[in-house]
Formats: structure tokens, C-alpha cells, sequence
């Protein structure tokens, strides 16, 4: 059987040349038994042709596929990839949400989604309903360098345009976004080549070098300058049928500084904390016990934070609210392990939180 293409053109050569010599035999002969014969002769000729044709055009194998396509030939399409960007909701909070994303490079990766933050951006048409971007329309990355995991990024003058209203928030989108990406900690912000260290109306001082620690959608509950903590948490919001996070610092005079705790009695406080901030967690879930170990944290719950405790599963809303609220306040956590009475019910690798 033939094996390369050269040799299956030779062959339907061959046989387009063997069918027209019946069709030549069939013009000179007259008689009719011959005519009829002839005719036979051509339509088992075509048919076998065409079925030949078809056989040996076809690959054999995958074997021989696998040599005949080359690499360079071949577009890679992640269609599953995601990246994750913090954007404006409907309720004027800045939320966590997706696009579509291929890129493995972090510059790259970096450059798209903060162009998915900027108003009219190239890459605003992949934003989900319900959310919009908050960098001022017709601002510009002039430059963007990684080294040591801070990643520098420097902005045209437009920047600074914002609203004032806007501008604390524009900046923690900023933040939170790009230190979403593996790889990246840390993030200085420059406007035409100068590092911003004020917010732009306000006049308020920010750090040269920022990280989560800035906040995001901050509230404040505190009666005294001293011994005031943050810590982060997340809750679930709605946008017609789709749900997603929204992330609340708070600030508090606080004497505790055992953080877990603070933000499992958070999630399972009741009533919730706003109409349309939700959490999930039931209000009867204690923690009994945690411990944390090479960048894993094993929480150790009574039976209360199942969905339902003969399902031993827990909802879904419940381990992203606080696997990422645990994740926002404890440095290189990797992992989050639940258990319900010693027992593993539930391990969540934070990098496949979407």
C-alpha cells in the first residue's frame, strides 16, 4: 500500500489513465453487447477510483499523522484558561471576576489584563455583564518590567484623570489584579516615568511599593488610634443568575490577632452582612481546630458547615469565601485542606480558584 503522498498521485494517475482507455474503447466499438459491456467496465472503473481515492487520501493511522502535520503548523487555543481581574460591579465594589485568557507569559498576561481595566480598552468587549472597567479612557501602558516578583508599571498622564471618587478604588484594582498573577507580589505604579506615591485628587499617601495589604473595598469600625488590625474577607454577590466574590477589608480596634478565627466568625455571623453581600457558612459552624504547615492550612469543623450532613459535602460558595479570604491575609498559603471531625472532606489548591 502506498505510504507517502507522491506515491498516491501516481497511483490515481494510473487509474484515471485506465479509465479513459475504456472510455476510448467504448467510442470505437458499435456493438451493442460491447457498448453494454463497456459501460460496465467504466462504472466499476469510476466507483473503484473514487472509493481508491478516497482510501488512500485518508491518513492510515495517527502514527502517520503525527509526521505529515508539523508543529509550526499548529495554533494552540487554551479555551479553558481564565484570568482573574477585579473590576467595578453594579454596586460600586471592586470584584473579583474572569476573562478569557491564554497568555503564559506574565508580561503579556500583565499587559491584557490591565487593558481589560481601562475604559474603551482593546480588551474591555471580554469583560462579563454587570462590571466595568474604572482606568480612565485613553490611558496608556508606556512600559511594564518584572524583577524579584515586583512588577513596575508605567502609566501615561491619563491615568491621573480619575475621579476622585474613583480613585482609591481604581487603584485597589490595580493591585488586586495584578498581584492575582503567579508570580507577582508586589507593584510599583509610575506615571510618566515617576513613581505615584500620592492619590491624585485626595492627595493621600500611598506606599512606593504595593501589595494586598493596601485593602480593597475598606470599611472602618474603630474607636481608638491604637491597636487597630485588618484583615480581609470575601462574601458571594449576585449579577442576575451569576454569582461571584467580593472581597471587604476591615479595620478594627482589635486585641485578637488569631486571624483564622476572626474571619470564620465573620463568614458565620448572623444576619449576613449586607442585602447583597452574602456568605454561605452556616451560622451554627464552629471551628474546632486549625494548623497550618508547609504553606497548607487544615481546618478542622464540626458538622454544621456541610450542605447538608448526609451529603458530606460542603457548598462550593463556602470554600472559595474562605479559602480566598484566607488566602488574602496569610503570605505563600498554597493550599486549603477541610475537614469536618478530623475528617478530610475537601482540599482546595488555591491556584485553581477561578
Amino acid at each position: 500500500m502506498p505510504k507517502s503522498i507522491e506515491e498516491k498521485i501516481t497511483l490515481y494517475i494510473v487509474l484515471f489513465f485506465s479509465s479513459s482507455n475504456i472510455i476510448y474503447s467504448y467510442n470505437l466499438l458499435g456493438d451493442v453487447m460491447l457498448k453494454k459491456m463497456s459501460l460496465r467496465k467504466i462504472s466499476i472503473a469510476t466507483l473503484a477510483l473514487f472509493t481508491m481515492t478516497l482510501i488512500y487520501f485518508m491518513p492510515e493511522s495517527k502514527s502517520q499523522l503525527k509526521y505529515t502535520i508539523k508543529d509550526e503548523d499548529i495554533e494552540y487555543v487554551y479555551n479553558n484558561t481564565k484570568s482573574v481581574v477585579y473590576l467595578l460591579d453594579s454596586n460600586n465594589y471592586i470584584a473579583r471576576t474572569n476573562i478569557p485568557g491564554s497568555e503564559k507569559d506574565i508580561i503579556t498576561q500583565a499587559k491584557k489584563v490591565i487593558s481589560s481595566l481601562i475604559i474603551d480598552g482593546d480588551t474591555t468587549e471580554d469583560l462579563p455583564n454587570g462590571f466595568r472597567a474604572i482606568i480612565p479612557s485613553g490611558t496608556e501602558i508606556k512600559d511594564i518590567s518584572l524583577k524579584d516578583k515586583i512588577l513596575t508599571i508605567n502609566f501615561s498622564k491619563e491615568l491621573l484623570d480619575i475621579n476622585k471618587k474613583y480613585e482609591e478604588k481604581m487603584l485597589e484594582a490595580i493591585i488586586y489584579t495584578l498581584t492575582s498573577i503567579d508570580g507577582v507580589e508586589k507593584i510599583i505604579l509610575q506615571v510618566e516615568g515617576t513613581i505615584l506615591k500620592q492619590l491624585p485628587n485626595s492627595k493621600k499617601d500611598i506606599p512606593a511599593i504595593l501589595t494586598k495589604k493596601y485593602g480593597i473595598n475598606k470599611e472602618y469600625d474603630i474607636n481608638e488610634v491604637h491597636n487597630i488590625d485588618s484583615y480581609t474577607v470575601y462574601y458571594v454577590s449576585k449579577y442576575n443568575d451569576t454569582k461571584y466574590y467580593v472581597p471587604i477589608t476591615k479595620y478594627i480596634n482589635n486585641k485578637n490577632n488569631d486571624k483564622v478565627k476572626v474571619i470564620i466568625d465573620e463568614l458565620s455571623a448572623s444576619p449576613i452582612y449586607e442585602s447583597n453581600l452574602m456568605s454561605y457558612l452556616n451560622a451554627n459552624t464552629t471551628l474546632i481546630n486549625y494548623e497550618e504547615k508547609n504553606d497548607i492550612l487544615e481546618l478542622n469543623f464540626n458538622e454544621d458547615i456541610l450542605d447538608t450532613k448526609s451529603s458530606n459535602k460542603i457548598l462550593e460558595e463556602v470554600i472559595y469565601t474562605i479559602s480566598l479570604s484566607l488566602e488574602d491575609n496569610y503570605t505563600n498559603l498554597k493550599e486549603v485542606n477541610f475537614l469536618v471531625n478530623n475528617k478530610q472532606i475537601y482540599k482546595n489548591s488555591l491556584k485553581s480558584i477561578e
